[in-house]
């Protein structure tokens, strides 16, 4: 069965959320990831709600945010639960699935000076722990998933593959905490990216998709074919968004991205 594929809406045309809607139902895709924080999202809400109300489909948010749930900083951490609180609430409200989030993006990494982090992994894992409760308690009360992803080593030092994310979350047991796989990420932690998603099942519930060289699908190295053949086997029922650059004006790249994507069986 082919996948639900989404765009996220900073790639579409369009003044506003309606305008990027037809784009992106004209170029035949399913839905449009959102991005932002607590706060921004929030402050779009009345746009949101009349798009929903014209037929906009929006599966799921993706944090953009300098506060993480793994930071550091405790205080951080909880801002940033709060802000994810209120993405999972909104998410629900939208009709969607789920609110994306990293541990952590760009606040350390194990390969790169200065090397040692101030916290261990104990820590980490404890810190994770009791973010990622909190968030799944509410995501199950609004009926929404937290999506949790995996970055590369080079971004997070926490959180890099999908069996780190998959034995975090047979830990927490929270069922309202689930996996996010970004196959530009897998690109650089997985040996086999269709076979990490096939191990991680049924804990994966989103996708990512971009190219090795983080392009769009079908500019790089990924075989997204032996991707969507592991989803169709596993009757996977989530969404996949295209999160990526652009190698050409979105008017012509996203409309072949998705050719291509099809074409694959996606």
């Amino acid at each position: 069965m082919p996948q639900h594929i989404a765009v996220q809406e900073h790639l579409l045309p369009g003044d506003t959320i309606l305008h990027k809607w037809d784009r992106a139902r004209r170029m035949g895709f399913d839905g449009i990831e959102l991005r932002g924080d607590g706060a921004s999202i929030a402050a779009r809400l009345p746009e949101l709600r009349a798009a929903r109300a014209a037929g906009a489909v929006f599966p799921s948010i993706c944090t953009i945010s300098d506060r993480f749930i793994g930071d550091f900083d405790a205080d951080r951490r909880a801002e940033a639960v709060a802000s994810m609180k209120t993405l999972l609430s909104v998410i629900a409200e939208l009709g969607g699935r789920g609110a994306i989030t990293p541990a952590a993006f760009g606040m350390h990494s194990s390969v790169l000076p200065p090397f040692e982090a101030p916290r261990n992994a104990g820590g980490d894992s404890a810190a994770l722990l009791d973010t990622l409760g909190h968030l799944g308690r509410h995501a199950h009360a609004e009926g929404s998933l937290v999506l949790l992803e995996p970055l590369n080593r080079y971004e997070d030092h926490m959180l890099n593959g999908l069996g780190q994310g998959t034995r975090l979350i047979e830990a927490l047991g929270e069922p309202s905490v689930r996996l996010m796989a970004d196959l530009f990420h897998m690109n650089i932690e997985e040996a086999d990216s269709a076979a990490a998603i096939d191990a991680a099942m049924p804990h994966v519930a989103h996708l990512h998709l971009a190219d090795s060289n983080r392009l769009e699908p079908g500019q790089g190295h990924v075989d997204f074919a032996a991707v969507f053949a592991v989803l169709a086997r596993h009757g996977f029922a989530g969404a996949c968004a295209l999160e990526c650059r652009l190698s050409d004006a979105a008017e012509r790249s996203l409309p072949a991205t998705l050719a291509f994507l099809r074409r694959a069986g996606g």
